[in-house]
């Protein structure tokens, strides 16, 4: 299986419900960097994975629609705690769009796994993964 790996990173704030969260409960910072690894069994007619430039940029205009955003305010996240759990999989699941709807091109579309990486700190991190779909 190959893989290309491509990383940038966003700033939220957010708080947790539940006693399981201690002083997280209360409104707090974030800034994650996140890994988005691109799997296919055989590279397409290029020689690559992916084309690393058009990831780079889906994966900016995913975390725009998150950075330097308080997720308690966000009508998407109401009730929800946006773990770094949860979000690993939000995100996952907006690239996993972009890459089902075109915006890879077809070869992007013979993609056949995408994990999605937050590390939230030097020491802690957490991921989604799956198949993708055509």
């Amino acid at each position: 299986m190959f893989a290309v790996r491509v990383r940038d990173h966003f700033m939220i704030a957010h708080s947790f419900s539940g006693a399981v969260f201690g002083p997280a409960q209360k409104l707090h910072g974030a800034t994650y960097v996140v890994d988005v690894t691109f799997q296919r069994p055989e590279l397409d007619a290029n020689g690559i994975v992916v084309d690393i430039g058009i990831a780079l940029e889906t994966l900016k205009g995913i975390l725009d629609q998150l950075n330097y955003r308080n997720l308690d305010d966000e009508p998407a996240f109401a009730g929800v705690n946006t773990t770094t759990e949860y979000l690993a999989k939000v995100i996952f699941e907006r690239m996993a769009e972009a890459i089902t709807t075109g915006r890879f091109g077809d070869e992007g579309r013979k993609l056949s796994r995408l994990k999605v990486t937050l590390h939230e700190s030097h020491v802690a991190s957490a991921s989604y993964e799956g198949a993708l779909v055509p």
